[in-house]
C-alpha cells in the first residue's frame, strides 16, 4: 500500500458529470475501505466548447493550469479533468501543470484490451469522435459514425450544457450505439463522453457499454487509497 491521495477534480466541464464523478468516487473509495481527500474546481463550459471547436489547445491549456494551481494550493497531490472532450490538450496541460494529471484516456486503453475487445464504437463530443479519441486508443479499434458526428456531437454538446437529457436525446443516442454494433462490428459501445451516463443511465440498450467515467474513477480511487502509485 502506497500513501493516500489528495484527489483534485477540475470540474463544471459540464456540471451533471462532475456530480456523477463525485457520487462515483465517494462510493468506490467507500466500497476499498478508504477516507476521501477531494477538492474540486469550477471550470467554465462555455469556455472549454469555444477552445474545443477552435482546437484552441494552447489557450485551454493556460485555462486549466490556473485551476490546477489553485488545487495545489489546497493541498491535492494529483489532478484531472472530469470530461473526455477536455482532453483535448492533454498533453499542453500536462507540460504546464504543478501537479501528476490523470488521464482519463490511458487506463480506458488498458482496460479495453484487457477485457478481450477488439474493436468498440465511440460516442462523445464531435471532437473525440473524428479524432477516435484523440488516437490513443492504440491497442483497440475504435469506430464512429462518420455520417452523424456533428449531429450526435451537437445534441452531446446541448445534453452536456443543460446537464439533462431529454427522451429524444435519450432514443439518438441508444439507435447511435445500436447502428455502431450491428452496421459497425463494434462489440462495445464506449460512453467517450461524461455526459452521457445521463442517456444511458438505467438502459438497458440490448449491447455491452463501457463506460469511460467508471475506468476513470476506479483508477483515482485506487490513488486516494493507496491502492495505486503515480
Amino acid at each position: 500500500m502506497s500513501a493516500p491521495l489528495h484527489i483534485g477534480l477540475i470540474g463544471g466541464i459540464g456540471v451533471a458529470a462532475t456530480l456523477v464523478y463525485y457520487q462515483r468516487l465517494a462510493a468506490a473509495v467507500d466500497r476499498l475501505g478508504g477516507k476521501l481527500e477531494l477538492t474540486i474546481v469550477h471550470a467554465d463550459v462555455q469556455e472549454l466548447i469555444r477552445n474545443n471547436l477552435a482546437d484552441a489547445r494552447e489557450a485551454q491549456a493556460e485555462v486549466y493550469l490556473r485551476h490546477i494551481e489553485r488545487l495545489r494550493d489546497a493541498g491535492c497531490d494529483c489532478a484531472a479533468i472530469t470530461s473526455l472532450g477536455g482532453h483535448f490538450c492533454f498533453d499542453e496541460t500536462v507540460a504546464r501543470s504543478p501537479l501528476p494529471l490523470i488521464s482519463a484516456v490511458a487506463p480506458l486503453d488498458d482496460f479495453l484490451a484487457g477485457q478481450g475487445l477488439h474493436r468498440v464504437g465511440l460516442l462523445g463530443t464531435r471532437v473525440v469522435m473524428r479524432t477516435r479519441l484523440y488516437g490513443q486508443l492504440s491497442r483497440t479499434e475504435a469506430v464512429t459514425l462518420d455520417d452523424r458526428i456533428d449531429e450526435l456531437g451537437q445534441s452531446y454538446q446541448d445534453m452536456a450544457v443543460a446537464g439533462t437529457c431529454t427522451r429524444e436525446q435519450r432514443m439518438q443516442f441508444l439507435h447511435a450505439g445500436r447502428q455502431l454494433v450491428d452496421e459497425l462490428g463494434a462489440e462495445a459501445v464506449v460512453l467517450a463522453g461524461t455526459d452521457l451516463n445521463l442517456a444511458f443511465e438505467g438502459a438497458a440498450p440490448g449491447y455491452r457499454v463501457v463506460d469511460a467515467l467508471d475506468v476513470h474513477v476506479d483508477l483515482l480511487a485506487r490513488l486516494a487509497t493507496g491502492h495505486a502509485t503515480l
